[in-house]
């Protein structure tokens, strides 16, 4: 195997592997002479043994080579190192249709039809140049980041004019047309019916024909007929509808004969939807002989589907019918060995009697005409043979039933109902999403309920898997009302919970219950979390700096804060008794019962060699206008730095006047002096501002 790091041809730089597929494994490189990115597919080693097998593979890589279109992947060199056969081609970067199908479900019409466009394109080039591509299927488109459509892998396709002319369908048994699935000899219209297959599973979002395994799948596209897309979707315009019914046709000759006709079709039917121009071909009678169905079951068990010389190789003794299914072609459903079976015995009852009521007929004419009967006049006429203008497809005898209802049945019931009326049908399920049927029971049926159906045709029954899983979106950190309204729409009950939260707002999402990205189905329930606020009321700290203790005590009560721890120490800046430090600062939010630790100043440290600066002033003015006792209280407001103290705080009378009160200063700055009485400024009688008093400090060393 090969590895990052590795040379090809000392020019291709291995990066990483990227694919497998039945033949070879395909690697991201880079070209070191182009100074590109490549993909290279090298031959698995059990191939690489066979020269015969080795030269087609180059050979086919050489035609492909030749090819330049804008909707092919290009081939840039084929070649051989060590043992290593490879070829290297345009790396495209993107996703496959088929992923692309799988994640819309399917795709809208002029979507479809615009892909569909551009793949006939790739083909239309292809065909120009004598190669068929012979694997048309979603897996080997790819949709590059640019949305241009590219047909890849022509590995397994051959020029026309080739020595062979087998059949080489590697390709999935989903897409094979009827000539490849029988064996025989294919052209370009076997690449048609493919795309029509491509077509048909991009509109309704599933392939034509489902089976229990390739040879059954194989066998209904020999014999079965595809349900109509407008049975699926009557959304679907006519105009399409009759395009991927033509390219499905089982007759070659009745298909479109080249791409070019289909693109022309696909173009016109953007233009005119519901148009009625597509024109499938009348079936014309041939001498071809009756198809023996017998023979296609053997060709196919016994590997018709290989190409001759393939079939010759040892190692492809478990060779698979498709790259990418497990599916084996040496099981037969017991059910098809059944049907054919039973149709040949109800062939041969048929047959017998055809022939005795034919013996009697003769038997009575010759009486008849030996002893004819005067009294009556008699003609016997014999009705002609019918002629047959299409060889039958499979062990049908003409014999009608009426199909019954199975729908809302289990499948076991379904089936069973089913066969009690047509012993000899052939019941096909494939299974889909319900959120109206339980897991198990039909969804629906083809045909419907009451229609006639021939003895020994299929029914197809589409079995519930119940509600489609999805992952709950992220309603995370959106309002009440837009979280409902985004769940709700996808089917699930909602109920809500209102817890506290301090991280998000009222009325936004918290969060969901199952959590967001978790799988859940239509009907489930969804509890909401939905923020009813915070916990804890926030509140704004208090500036508590120059506040005695009892006072920052008060303003922390009254904020709603609790004092928490009290530190001493000393300061030159703060008298005793101060706080000097709040461990939470003022103006921010917190919640509420948030501890604040407060220190308080024990005043300047002992033998500091400080300055004190002391001063006095005399109030000379006569407060009280009434007699008795009064609160006053005396405040000190230095100049420059704005400080203030309280120098004097108790009951005074009319008599305590002039009061003269010492004052220590924080510096030699003049000091103001205002007095507040009762608790109200004090202003002089007919005055408009508050009376002061000017306070001059001394210096004074400790």
């Amino acid at each position: 195997m090969l590895k990052p790091g590795m040379f090809i041809s000392d020019r291709y730089e291995i990066i990483d592997k990227v694919g497998s597929g039945g033949m070879a494994d395909v690697y991201k490189a880079r070209d070191q002479r182009l100074n590109r990115f490549v993909a290279i597919k090298v031959l698995k080693p059990e191939y690489s043994s066979d020269k015969s097998f080795v030269n087609k593979f180059r050979g086919e890589a050489q035609s492909a080579a030749g090819l330049s279109h804008p909707n092919i992947v290009n081939v840039y060199d084929v070649g051989d190192d060590s043992g290593l056969h490879f070829i290297v081609m345009e790396l495209v970067e993107g996703i496959t249709l088929k992923r692309f199908i799988e994640r819309k479900g399917k795709l809208e019409v002029k979507e479809a039809v615009g892909i569909g466009i551009q793949i006939a394109q790739g083909m239309e080039a292809a065909h120009d140049n004598h190669i068929i591509h012979r694997d048309i299927k979603p897996q080997n488109i790819i949709i590059s980041r640019d949305g241009k459509v590219k047909v890849t892998d022509f590995g397994i396709a051959k020029a026309t004019n080739s020595n062979t002319i087998t059949s080489n369908a590697m390709g999935s048994v989903h897409y094979l047309s009827p000539e490849q699935a029988r064996g025989g000899y294919s052209d370009e219209k076997s690449d048609i019916y493919s795309l029509g297959v491509t077509l048909y599973e991009m509109l309704s979002g599933k392939v034509p024909f489902a089976g229990d395994n390739t040879v059954s799948v194989a066998l209904l596209h020999i014999q079965g007929e595809a349900m109509p897309l407008r049975e699926l979707d009557p959304e679907i315009p006519i105009s399409i509808d009759k395009i991927v019914q033509k390219c499905m046709q089982k007759r070659p000759e009745r298909r479109y004969h080249t791409a070019s006709e289909l693109i022309a079709d696909l173009k016109k039917a953007i233009a005119n939807p519901d148009g009625d121009f597509v024109q499938i071909p009348a079936f014309v009678a041939t001498d071809s002989p009756t198809i023996n169905l017998s023979d296609d079951l053997s060709r196919i068990k016994n590997g018709a589907y290989l190409d001759e010389d393939l079939r010759d190789t040892k190692n492809l003794q478990t060779s698979k019918l498709i790259e990418d299914e497990d599916e084996e072609l040496d099981t037969v459903d017991s059910k098809v060995e059944k049907f054919f079976l039973v149709g040949s015995i109800v062939t041969v009852v048929i047959l017998g009697i055809a022939i005795i009521v034919l013996v009697i007929w003769f038997l009575s004419s010759r009486v008849d005409n030996n002893n004819p009967d005067p009294g009556t006049n008699t003609e016997m006429t014999l009705t002609p043979t019918p002629i047959v203008t299409e060889a039958p497809t499979g062990p049908l005898t003409g014999a009608t039933y009426t199909v019954p209802d199975v729908v809302g049945l289990k499948e076991e019931d379904a089936k069973a109902l089913i066969l009690s009326k047509d012993a000899t049908a052939l019941v096909m399920s494939e299974e889909d999403y319900s959120d109206k049927f339980a897991v198990g029971e039909v969804i629906e049926q083809y045909p419907n309920a009451g229609n006639d159906r021939e003895l020994g045709s299929e029914i197809i029954i589409t079995i519930s898997t119940g509600p489609e899983a999805f992952e709950i979106p992220n309603v995370y950190g959106l309002t009440e009302e837009q979280a409902d309204k985004k769940l709700t729409e996808l089917g699930l009950v909602v109920v809500h919970e209102y817890p506290k939260s301090d991280e998000i707002e009222s009325g936004r999402v918290i969060s969901t219950t199952p959590e967001r990205q978790t799988k859940v189905v239509k009907g489930d329930t969804v509890t909401v979390n939905v923020s009813s606020g915070s916990e804890n009321t926030q509140v704004v700290v208090p500036n508590l700096i120059g506040l005695t203790e009892k006072e920052a005590a008060t303003k922390l009560t009254e904020a709603g804060l609790v004092k928490g721890n009290v530190t001493l120490e000393t300061s030159d800046t703060f008298k005793k008794g101060e706080v000097t430090y709040q461990s939470n600062t003022a103006g921010l939010k917190v919640n509420s019962g948030t501890v604040v630790d407060i220190n308080i100043s024990t005043g300047p440290a002992a033998n500091s060699g400080n300055v004190s600066y002391v001063g006095e002033v005399v109030i000379d003015v006569n407060p009280f206008d009434y007699v008795g006792d009064g609160e006053a209280e005396i405040i000190l407001e230095m100049e420059g730095n704005g400080e203030t103290a309280n120098i004097f705080e108790g009951v005074l009378s009319v008599g305590d006047f002039p009061l003269t009160v010492p004052v220590v200063g924080e510096n030699a700055n003049v000091g103001t002096v205002r007095m507040y009485v009762d608790g109200d400024l004090f202003i002089m009688p007919g005055d408009t501002e508050a009376t002061t008093w000017t306070v001059e400090f001394e210096a004074v060393e400790e």
